[in-house]
């Protein structure tokens, strides 16, 4: 069977480590990883940090044995302990995604997490190592606890502010940048020794810095980007939920507000809807719960 050992030892024995393994280095799988080797078919694999103690982590069916060379008193650690597989850092991460830009009606939302090392096994008994495979019913069960829980940033555009950018000659991507390099700054400030920083990526890293053109505001470096972050990285996975769970809320505030089940998504059905709120509410009151950039907002107005 095979085993998932992890150890915490100087950065001056990573070094060590790393001369020892020399003839067995593989390519790294990204620039949060310090080295990794395949020794006897046991994967090694060491982890970037700011701090003084790095984290290496040795997979396969000798794992056992291969982290015992590096610490004699090192155990088998249990089952559940396990990470999500696919994931591909596990040490002290921030990571930032977004919710609400494929639907019609209802706010964007962005949030940045703080993820530590220790936060991992609470994160997979919470299922959120599978965030894009939980119902809205499951994220409005874990929401409330999460919340308590977790540190995170969270930034909500309303459909009237929204639609005011617009107006203004922002596009939905340069909307999104901003909004989640004030997320992950909130984060990055209260905890400055994060190394190891996440974003679900929606555009060409070169173009995301791009939209970040105010002169006045800090922006945070050294990002990792990669599509579908939520399946990599665990800080985004629990972004995503957090930001799910907060739009959900929203919805709901609408629903009570208007007095009318808003809808999710964009589809046919979304569009007669508007059309019975149009009628009810007014263009006024469209504006601020609608986005105009959406085929549906023409072929609503101009019914």
């Amino acid at each position: 069977m095979k085993e998932n050992i992890t150890i915490t030892v100087p950065s001056t024995l990573v070094e060590v480590m790393k001369e020892y393994y020399s003839d067995c280095l593989e390519n790294s799988q990204g620039e949060y990883v310090d080295f990794q080797a395949r020794k006897n078919d046991v994967i090694i694999t060491a982890y970037l940090s700011k701090k003084e103690n790095k984290k290496v982590t040795f997979f396969g069916e000798n794992a056992l044995e291969e982290a015992r060379v590096w610490n004699p008193e090192v155990e088998k650690q249990e089952k559940e302990e396990k990470v999500k597989e696919g994931w591909l850092y596990f040490g002290d991460q921030i990571g930032s995604d977004e919710v609400g830009v494929g639907d019609f009606l209802g706010p964007m939302i962005v949030v940045a997490a703080f993820v530590s090392e220790r936060d991992i096994k609470k994160l997979i008994e919470l299922g959120i190592h599978d965030s894009k495979k939980m119902t809205d019913k499951k994220i409005l069960e874990v929401g409330p606890e999460i919340v308590k829980q977790f540190k995170f940033s969270k930034l909500t555009l309303p459909n009237e502010k929204y639609n005011e950018m617009l107006d203004k000659g922002e596009n939905l991507n340069s909307m999104k940048a901003k909004m989640h390099n004030r997320a992950l700054l909130n984060m990055h400030k209260e905890y400055i020794d994060v190394l190891n920083i996440f974003v679900d990526q929606f555009v060409a890293e070169k173009t995301y810095y791009k939209y970040l053109n105010d002169a006045n505001e800090e922006q945070v470096k050294d990002i990792t980007f990669r599509t579908k972050g939520e399946s990599y990285f665990p800080c985004v996975a629990l972004a995503s939920v957090i930001a799910r769970y907060s739009y959900l809320k929203e919805m709901k505030k609408l629903s009570e507000k208007y007095g009318m089940d808003f809808p999710f998504g964009a589809s046919k059905k979304v569009t007669e809807f508007a059309k019975r709120f149009l009628d009810k509410y007014g263009e006024e009151e469209l504006y601020k719960v609608a986005k105009k950039n959406f085929a549906n907002y023409s072929e609503v107005i101009n019914k």
